[in-house]
């Protein structure tokens, strides 16, 4: 969803040290992608999904020439209450396989500030691709205390309309837009 994200954020850090691309992995145990809709205009309700895998390459001459792919299983989804996930997987809304996937795959990166950029990409899910536009922030770029390597933090935000990914069961009563929050880590490949 939404997922994901995150080259452009890189390619702003005015501190960045990088020479041509390289290659940048997520840490699943801290990133996550949390989303939210209206129910019937009572409550609103909450959803994860964590421990997914993605990749940046960051190519510090051209940071437009960066790129992000990540990708999910549907099947990983956390609401917090186990007949919800279990009703998503079916036919009303995702009919789910154990191997599909949620993908994003940037297609396009405008730097739009000191930390932050516009990420475009296509977004895939339920068998459906669109275009979707994350609006990006470098949260902090550095070496990691522990890992002793170059870590990088970001936090990413969108809007999706779940009818255009066939997904629109009780809509208009349960909201159509779903608002995203991104937030990974990633840490520079071996």
């Amino acid at each position: 969803m939404k997922s994901i994200v995150f080259a452009a954020a890189l390619a702003v850090s005015a501190g960045a040290a990088f020479a041509s691309a390289e290659r940048y992995v997520l840490d699943p145990s801290h990133s996550q992608v949390v989303f939210s809709y209206n129910h019937l205009g009572y409550s609103t309700t909450t959803g994860m999904f964590s421990g997914f895998e993605g990749e940046i390459m960051f190519n510090q001459e051209d940071p437009a020439a960066s790129s992000v792919s990540v990708s999910m299983p549907v099947v990983a989804m956390i609401t917090g209450w186990k007949p919800r996930e279990d009703h998503f997987m079916t036919e009303d809304f995702f009919g789910v396989a154990e191997e599909d996937l949620i993908t994003f795959n940037s297609t396009n990166i405008e730097v739009t500030g000191e930390n932050t950029a516009n990420i475009t990409g296509d977004l895939t899910m339920n068998g459906v691709t669109k275009s979707v536009v994350l609006d990006a922030k470098l949260n902090q770029f550095g070496e990691h205390p522990m890992a002793k390597k170059p870590w990088a933090g970001f936090d990413a935000t969108t809007t999706l309309v779940r009818s255009e990914f066939d997904l629109g069961q009780f809509a208009p009563f349960v909201g159509d837009e779903v608002e995203v929050k991104i937030s990974v880590e990633a840490q520079k490949a071996d």
